[in-house]
């Protein structure tokens, strides 16, 4: 028996080296690949290259969410990707007001890509995703539930230095908008003149509803807190959308 065992040893021992020499050139291979296809000359396409910056209008692929990230933390960043896209975003000097309120990556925002928006002070991580869903759901599901496109963004303010309101009144924590990480949504206007809001087309079964919900739904994959008028009254009017926050969507 002892015999065998020895006679085996051998044959373990070049099959784990074997096993471990294939694990060490399929990382180093891996490796290598790496780091041709992410290099900012890589003849990977920008949309697929997590190192080249965000662009709003490519198609979104497993890496946009890391480009945005990437983004909304860098405000030359952020504010070039606007650029880039065209979108009305003014910059402004940061404003700092109390220990709990101002606007840093300030800026004035007047239009997205192909929707206007009433001038509002807000911040450029906040306009940001505002953009990507503008873009990416809004329009789209205009032109398909509604057969035009948006033509304006309808709302009720980005920035307000205030606490936290809930159905049981205020409470003591201090509100994303005293940041301007919200934006809060009442609904659109069509560029056939047509004016759809929250208040009056979110329930029902017809074109506009469905309208409606579906870019409830896709605001969900640009913000990390969205609540609208399924939440509670507070909202039944507008969508609280929110850059910071827990993954909520209600």
């Amino acid at each position: 028996m002892e015999e065998d065992s020895n006679k085996r040893r051998p044959f373990v021992l070049r099959a784990a080296l074997f096993l471990l020499s294939s694990l060490l050139s399929i990382a180093l291979l891996g490796l290598v690949a790496m780091w041709v296809l992410l290099r900012p000359d890589s003849v990977l396409p920008e949309h697929w290259n997590p190192t080249r910056p965000l662009s709003i209008t490519a198609p979104v692929t497993p890496v946009t969410r890391w480009q945005l990230r990437v983004a909304s933390r860098d405000e030359a960043v952020c504010r070039d990707v606007l650029a880039q896209a065209g979108i009305g975003f003014s910059k402004m000097e940061p404003l700092v007001s109390g220990e709990h309120c101002g606007i840093s990556q300030r800026g004035s925002l007047s239009s997205l890509i192909d929707a206007q928006v009433s001038p509002i002070e807000t911040r450029c991580s906040t306009a940001l995703r505002l953009a990507m869903w503008e873009h990416h759901d809004i329009q789209p599901a205009a032109r398909q539930h509604l057969g035009s496109d948006v033509s304006q963004l309808l709302h009720i303010g980005s920035y307000n230095c205030r606490k936290m309101r809930t159905s049981r009144g205020t409470e003591n924590a201090w509100s994303s908008h005293a940041t301007a990480r919200a934006f809060d949504i009442t609904g659109v206007r069509l560029s056939d003149g047509r004016r759809l809001t929250l208040l009056k087309n979110w329930e029902g079964a017809g074109a506009e509803a469905a309208f409606m919900r579906q870019i409830w739904r896709g605001s969900c994959k640009w913000f990390r807190l969205v609540l609208g008028p399924d939440y509670n009254r507070l909202h039944a009017d507008h969508f609280h959308l929110q850059t910071s926050g827990w993954g909520f969507c209600r």
